[in-house]
């Protein structure tokens, strides 16, 4: 089956192919590192991570950037307020560098937790000055930027399907807005320079502003993405990743300066994953509602059966934490890692060609709760299980990133209590005593051991 990816751009599930040699070029809006990622903003590295496991195991070769934000993400998207990176450094009594060593340290370790591929590259945008001026000047010198007293601004009107990739009501947002947008020529408009304030103080983050001379300054935010991915990409992407949130504002500035200072179409398609919320509102450090992946170990959760709980879900709809859910979500992936630990009958499975409905679910726009469910099904009431399965659950663990076969069984000690319980239930097994048998399993239960009739005889395991 070919591989159907839903397209933010035109808002339907489309046939992906990528233009020869076949190499699929995709970048994914990677953290602003300030703070330590939330298991939100997780949710955006695990989709990207099965969107690429996707793709290879279709046979394409994917070169994947997933970029750094260490400056000019400011507090609004309005383009008001201080650098985020600022307010982390002041919030820790650290220097910018630091803050952003330690929260992009945590944010590998993260990645590294939930089992999600390294991307070939993870570029800081600090790194990339000298290409975000370059296409400042090439967006000058066609007419598309004015200056303003604190900064240098791309005027939207003059790119008129501004408002097209997220269905913008420009004309009910201007008649409704309550703020004053200073210099700004039209409310959509943003900034790709911010000048440092003249206060005489020097930012830890600056450097010679493009266009203006004699004048210190940064870049925004949203300059940065393009710059990076064409960089590293070329003029057009294949697929670009983020969360839905980026759409009527990052995603659409993207879109115009890119397009506009290359003519080009900059993205093929584009995808985006929902919002994890919490009591039904999007979980945010504003909101004061955020959980880590610490947070989640405290209560038992460990990165995978988090992963595992966010696959159960289509990336495009929206889920609600609770922890009701997690622990739920917990208890079912540890079943079935024991399930498929303990029913191997063949220890090892050689690589195959991916099963037809592994394909077929995993390609009908990245459909992991079917395939969850699709594994579920074939242990389902089996105690052993041959090769044809093992490579079965193999190729869609290769997608689904969680490790399937990791389960590790813990040592248990059979103490003269179940000694006397198995010894008293193998008795009633033989005597054919059924109702004594399930008795005694009950209380083994209680004791928190599982028992299983295996060839061998009675084996325990922890609950």
């Amino acid at each position: 089956m070919a591989l159907r990816l839903y397209n933010t751009l035109t808002r339907q599930v489309e046939e992906f192919t990528p233009p020869p040699p076949y190499e699929v070029k995709m970048y994914n809006c990677g953290p602003t590192v300030y703070n330590y990622p939330q298991i939100g903003n997780l949710r955006s590295y695990v989709f990207a991570d099965v969107l690429r496991r996707v793709l290879e195991t279709n046979g394409y070769t994917v070169k994947q950037i997933v970029n750094i934000t260490d400056v000019g993400h400011l507090v609004s998207d309005a383009d008001e307020g201080e650098d985020k990176m600022m307010v982390g450094a002041r919030r820790e009594g650290k220097s910018v560098e630091e803050i952003i060593t330690l929260y992009s340290n945590a944010f590998y370790n993260d990645l590294k937790a939930l089992n999600i591929l390294p991307a070939a590259k993870y570029p800081r945008a600090t790194e990339y000055i000298d290409e975000q001026k370059a296409l400042i000047e090439t967006l000058s010198k066609k007419g598309f930027l004015y200056t303003t007293n604190d900064g240098v601004y791309f005027d939207t009107s003059k790119f008129p399907r501004y408002a097209n990739f997220a269905k913008l009501d420009i004309a009910g947002m201007q008649a409704g807005v309550r703020v004053n947008i200073g210099e700004k020529k039209h409310l959509t408009d943003f900034a790709v320079w911010k000048f440092s304030p003249r206060d005489g103080k020097r930012r830890e983050q600056e450097w010679d502003s493009p266009l203006i001379p004699d004048c210190k300054g940064f870049p925004g935010w949203h300059i940065e993405c393009s710059a990076i991915a064409m960089k590293e990409l070329g003029e057009t992407v294949d697929i670009h990743t983020g969360g839905i949130d980026h759409i009527p504002v990052h995603h659409t500035n993207e879109i115009a300066q890119s397009e506009c200072a290359t003519g080009k179409q900059f993205v093929r398609f584009w995808l985006h994953n929902a919002f994890l919320l919490v009591d039904g509102q999007k979980m945010s450090k504003s909101l004061g509602n955020t959980y880590l992946l610490s947070d989640l170990a405290k209560k038992g959760i460990s990165p995978l059966a988090f992963r595992y709980w966010l696959l159960t879900a289509s990336y495009r709809t929206q889920i609600n934490f609770t922890w009701e859910a997690l622990l739920g979500a917990q208890t079912a992936y540890n079943k079935l890692r024991k399930k498929i630990f303990y029913g191997r009958s063949v220890q090892k499975a050689e690589h195959t060609i991916m099963p037809p409905l592994v394909s077929r679910l995993v390609n009908d726009d990245l459909n992991t709760s079917a395939l969850i469910a699709y594994i579920q099904s074939l242990v389902h009431g089996q105690e052993y299980f041959g090769q044809n399965i093992i490579d079965e659950i193999k190729e869609a663990d290769g997608v689904l990133g969680l490790d399937l076969f990791g389960h590790t069984p813990e040592e248990v000690v059979v103490t003269p209590e179940l000694q006397k319980l198995r010894d008293a239930r193998q008795r009633a097994r033989d005597t054919k005593n059924f109702t004594e048998s399930d008795h005694l399993r009950d209380e083994i239960r209680r004791l928190g051991y599982e028992v299983k009739d295996t060839p061998g005889g009675q084996r325990f395991e922890k609950i």
